[in-house]
């Protein structure tokens, strides 16, 4: 595992080490990497909103029906199975 220093201005030092202590974190460390993991997590949302978005506007929007999510499914097991890293299509709004 890589190191990583920061610079805090003192209130926020204080702050992050008061979080370590009262939400029970074994470091300042662990904290922070749950911090970049939420943020990791905001921004994948915010693009596939993104995306979806884009799809709708494009006209690219297809009806969810249980027969297209069972062709996806099979289409992202295929994927999955031969080990391709390519994006799949777009499929879905």
């Amino acid at each position: 595992m890589q190191t990583m220093n920061i610079s805090l201005p003192d209130p926020m030092k204080e702050y992050v080490e008061e979080q370590v202590t009262v939400r029970d974190y074994s470091s300042a460390s662990e904290y922070m990497r749950e911090l970049v993991r939420a943020d990791q997590k905001r921004n994948a949302k915010e693009q596939l909103e993104r995306t979806l978005l884009e799809s709708l506007l494009e006209g690219k929007a297809q009806e969810a029906t249980p027969e297209f999510w069972s062709t996806l499914r099979a289409e992202l097991g295929k994927r999955t199975k031969t080990g391709r890293a390519t994006r799949p299509k777009s499929r879905v709004a």
